[in-house]
């Protein structure tokens, strides 16, 4: 029954069976999938995961170089490709540490520069340090720059091989152990 004040509306709602009303259901929409942006979206996909593969596994810095856990930095970085011939030698061991730079075979006398006199020596001037690896006993690092009166006086071109000895300052040299790698010289 309707009642004349109040219009007649359709019913979304059809009797079942048992005389009850059912909601309609809404007819569902079907999206049509876009090959193409489902090809270009993968594709980004699979190279968004090799980049980000390819950064986790990377290995740069002082993981490339392979250094000891004593053996905190090296310059020349090993197998660099163009270093000067007048590049210095610099190795920064751990706290703790001592040791002797071996150059393209020559065994490089080391001075601590703890132990150089500075007597007579005006405030402001410079300490004339002998041509051999300075040792810096406070930043345990060993130093060592080619010159006319160092063993070796520059890097001629070509690969050349360093090694470096390193023992606990509490060690003696004979237990000494080693880093050896090299650099090219261009």
């Amino acid at each position: 029954m309707t009642d004349a004040t109040t219009p007649a509306t359709a019913s979304s709602e059809s009797p079942l069976d048992g005389g009850e009303l059912e909601p309609a259901r809404p007819k569902r929409r079907r999206f049509k999938i876009d090959k193409t942006l489902l090809l270009v979206s993968l594709v980004i996909g699979v190279g968004l995961a090799l980049v980000t593969r390819g950064l986790m596994i990377g290995v740069t810095g002082d993981e490339r170089a392979g250094l000891p856990p004593a053996v905190e930095e090296v310059n020349p970085v090993p197998q660099a490709e163009q270093a000067l011939s007048q590049t210095s030698v610099f190795v920064d061991l751990a706290s703790g540490y001592t040791g002797t730079l071996v150059i393209d075979g020559v065994r490089i006398p080391t001075v601590d520069v703890s132990s150089v006199s500075n007597d007579g020596v005006e405030p402001g001037e410079q300490i004339s340090v002998p041509a051999a690896t300075v040792y810096e006993p406070g930043n345990a690092t060993l130093t060592f720059v080619p010159s006319e009166a160092a063993p070796i006086s520059d890097f001629d071109e070509g690969v050349h091989e360093v090694t470096v000895l390193y023992w606990k300052l509490d060690e003696t040299p004979e237990q000494a152990r080693r880093f050896t790698w090299t650099f090219n010289v261009v």
